[in-house]
């Protein structure tokens, strides 16, 4: 089977290829750290830790880098509001967003670069522009000239005319050559806000050019993946190209790949418009595979709405997971049951790799995992055993961990009552098997009281607790 991914750049699926036979190098574009993350950010690293875990799958090596943005206007401010210093400010979060990705079950990138660890090379690059032409200096700012840049927009497919300007602060447009022109460097305003020593006086990097240096710096001129969210498609990654292209005379990236935004009532959730829901918050109600299913659930490229039905879903589709793992209740190994439950386990194996390789199609890829656990609860209730039924669910905790699932029941004081539950089902057993039916139907109403369902099949009984 073939890899297809759609590419932003060409705006069509493409046969996946890297430049590097069974190497993927591949820059995802990390969070700005001035605040606590929110679930937007949680679903871009999950999107990427996905697309990571699969590419291993198939037998890549992957050398992931995500940067941390510690040097911005944002954080700035937010140190002044605080009295924090801006360093120590933006390692705090730094540190808390780690601890939110190994709560998320994400696998950390390979290497994690700070912008404020690349100063050298970002002054390097911007250098190296001012000499080719493509960038100038004023008053100790330095801008790239855009209209130097004759392939400038092909990201975007925006026209310069109809371009908005890229700077994350305002610029008096005396200083600049022309309007559509972005800061490389930012000449320092104020004694309190970071700044270093560079041939143009002190002062810190643009926004723009700090990505281009450290994707030079771990990664090379040219990688494979270049992802993030689609907020980023204009201007951080048109002007991304720009920069990296007009200094390094080659291609930025292979393919660019783009997630979706998390939107609340309709509306894209950020820190700017107040109307976020933190990791923290998420993860305080709920398990880490909910939020990932809910995710998964959904196209990487497509909007995903956040309201309380579609985590109720997604609380329930674990629940079904969990359920495929549900030990066997019978040691039946040969017979047409049996031989149902192998083809489904080929079929969902064959099928799950099928949508992957369509451009990561999870959404199709988790339908198949759950016609798998279907086709084992199935194969439970019919006395299926053994060798058969153990690959069946090796196979679905394979086919899961491709996807980053934990799969582990959440610790609640309920579980801590499962084996207490367990014994009083077996209890009930014996107790029909003895027709004591009196005292069998009294465990079956006292447990349904405490919201304890169950089922009696042909294998045994079953419980699970009341939806």
């Amino acid at each position: 089977m073939t890899l297809r991914v759609y590419n932003t750049l060409t705006r069509k699926k493409e046969v996946f290829g890297p430049l590097e036979p069974d190497v993927v190098r591949m820059y995802v574009c990390g969070p700005t750290v001035y605040s606590d993350a929110h679930i937007g950010h949680a679903m871009s690293v999950i999107v990427f830790d996905v697309i990571r875990r699969y590419l291993e799958h198939k037998g890549y090596q992957v050398i992931h880098v995500m940067n941390f943005t510690d040097v911005d206007d944002k954080i700035i401010n937010k140190a002044r509001e605080t009295g924090e210093p801006p360093f120590e400010l933006a390692g705090r979060y730094i540190e808390k967003f780690l601890e939110q990705l190994d709560a998320l079950n994400v696998k950390r990138p390979a290497v994690m670069p700070r912008v404020s660890g690349a100063i050298d090379e970002i002054i390097a690059m911007v250098q190296e522009l001012i000499d080719k032409g493509y960038a100038y200096e004023v008053d100790g700012n330095v801008f790239f000239r855009v209209r130097a840049d004759e392939d400038y927009g092909k990201l975007s497919r925006r026209k310069l005319a109809d371009a908005a300007r890229g700077d994350r602060e305002h610029y008096a447009e005396e200083m600049k050559e022309d309007p559509f022109d972005f800061a490389l460097w930012k000449a320092q305003k104020d004694p309190d806000e970071p700044a270093w020593d560079s041939p143009w006086g002190k002062g810190r990097p643009g926004w723009h050019i700090e990505c281009s240096a450290m994707v030079r710096k771990h990664l090379g001129p040219t990688i494979d993946i270049h992802g993030g969210g689609n907020d980023l498609v204009f201007p951080h990654h048109e002007n991304e190209i720009a920069q990296s292209e007009s200094c390094n005379a080659a291609p930025l990236a292979k393919y660019w790949l783009h997630n979706g935004m998390v939107q609340l009532s309709g509306e894209k959730m950020s820190k700017s418009l107040g109307n976020m829901v933190t990791i923290d918050e998420f993860l305080a109600e709920h398990d880490a595979d909910v939020f990932r299913l809910l995710v998964l659930g959904s196209h990487y490229r497509k909007p995903l709405v956040y309201d309380d039905s579609v985590v109720a879903q997604a609380e329930k589709g674990l629940q079904r997971l969990l359920g495929g793992l549900r030990p066997p209740m019978g040691d039946k190994t040969e017979g047409p049951e049996v031989d149902a439950l192998l083809t489904a386990t080929r079929t969902a194996k064959e099928r799950f790799e099928a949508a992957m390789d369509d451009d990561f199609n999870t959404a199709a890829a988790l339908g198949h995992i759950y016609d798998l656990v279907k086709a084992i609860n199935t194969a439970r209730d019919a006395g299926v055993g053994g060798e058969p039924f153990e690959q069946a669910q090796t196979t679905l905790k394979e086919l899961t961990g491709v996807l980053g699932l934990r799969l582990q029941p959440r610790k609640t004081a309920a579980s801590d009552a499962e084996p207490f539950i367990d014994l009083l089902v077996d209890v009930r057993s014996e107790l029909r098997k003895a027709r004591q039916w009196t005292l069998a139907d009294m465990v079956r109403d006292r447990l349904a009281e405490l919201g304890v369902v169950i089922e009696d099949t042909r294998a045994g009984a079953t419980w699970s607790w009341k939806k």
